[in-house]
């Protein structure tokens, strides 16, 4: 009896030497996802880590990937999304600051019992704002979405982030449901706390029309000054109020970067709204909490992540 797969290729008048030797399996429909497997990374205390996973796959772009920390018992437990540095034109997910291995530091986490994700998000080279803010809340719908799976909890949410990734965090935190910046939006899941390391807050603080700031301009793709309506609407600080989640500051006093004058205003104005805020801000010691010596870097370093673990602790174990 002739194969099955022979009486076709007959029957479409094939060649006989076109006749595939090999048979795999065929949707009836185009395929797109990324079927290659992602077995978990095993970290101590039992966390396993999934790399690359894809959260959004939008036309034109690619693919656009989350890390994720599984704590080894059964949840659900709070989520904390950590949002990376470097300016909205660079960096990555796996790196923050002067830590030697971050990915082992939000292992750490995990093991204190979170789930934790870390994102890549569209760069201002790749797209201008809000694109970046509307991929933090598509990960955290795809994140809820697959809530069994990573064994989080959609009601407990914290948003993490330096410098631009702070940016991104605290804006975020504080337009939940904004659809006038994602118009999908109108149902996410919000933060209940948000930890914010050297973040900004105030572009116009920023003197975004100056060349110290081509990065600011660069996000809202300004080819000189901003208009003062883009830098309000890219800004943490025009959102401001009673309603905003538990925030957590930390920025070094000496920092050159983003100066810590952004995170004292916002302290002040989160404080005049009634909200729920704390900071430390750390003497003699530049952005990325790097000190004049190694040994205050790495001061500075376990006191900012320290504090910001206890901070998780505090307001998602409540």
């Amino acid at each position: 009896m002739k194969h099955p797969l022979a009486i076709l290729l007959a029957a479409i008048a094939l060649p006989a030497s076109a006749t595939p030797a090999r048979v795999f399996p065929v949707a009836d429909h185009p395929v797109l996802e990324d079927r290659m497997p992602n077995p978990p990374v095993h970290f101590a205390h039992g966390v396993e880590a999934w790399r690359d996973v894809v959260y959004q796959q939008l036309p034109g772009y690619r693919p656009q990937i989350l890390d994720i920390y599984r704590p080894a018992t059964p949840g659900p437990h709070p989520l904390v999304l950590y949002i990376h540095g470097g300016g909205w034109i660079a960096g990555h997910t796996r790196h923050s600051g002067a830590f030697a291995d971050f990915p082992d530091v939000l292992a750490a986490l995990a093991a204190e019992g979170f789930t934790v994700a870390s994102l890549e998000y569209r760069l201002s080279g790749e797209a201008r704002f809000p694109a970046q803010l509307q991929d933090v809340h598509a990960a955290l719908r795809f994140l809820v979405a697959h809530a069994a799976r990573y064994r989080l909890d959609p009601s407990r949410i914290a948003l993490w982030g330096g410098s631009a990734g702070g940016h991104l965090a605290a804006l975020a935190a504080l337009t939940c449901r904004n659809t006038a910046l994602d118009p999908a939006a109108a149902h996410d899941p919000c933060a209940r706390a948000a930890a914010i390391w050297y973040g900004v807050f105030d572009f116009k603080g920023m003197a975004a029309t100056d060349a110290g700031n081509e990065a600011g301009r660069k996000l809202l793709g300004c080819a000189d000054a901003c208009p003062d309506d883009r830098i309000a609407a890219v800004s943490p600080a025009s959102y401001i109020g009673p309603d905003a989640p538990a925030f957590l500051l930390i920025h070094g006093e000496d920092d050159h970067t983003v100066p810590a004058a952004q995170s004292h205003a916002a302290q002040a104005a989160l404080k005049v709204a009634g909200d729920r805020v704390r900071a430390i801000y750390i003497p003699g010691v530049d952005h990325s909490f790097v000190g004049k010596t190694p040994q205050a870097t790495r001061a500075a370093s376990l006191l900012a992540v320290n504090a910001t673990f206890d901070f998780f602790h505090e307001e998602l174990k409540k």
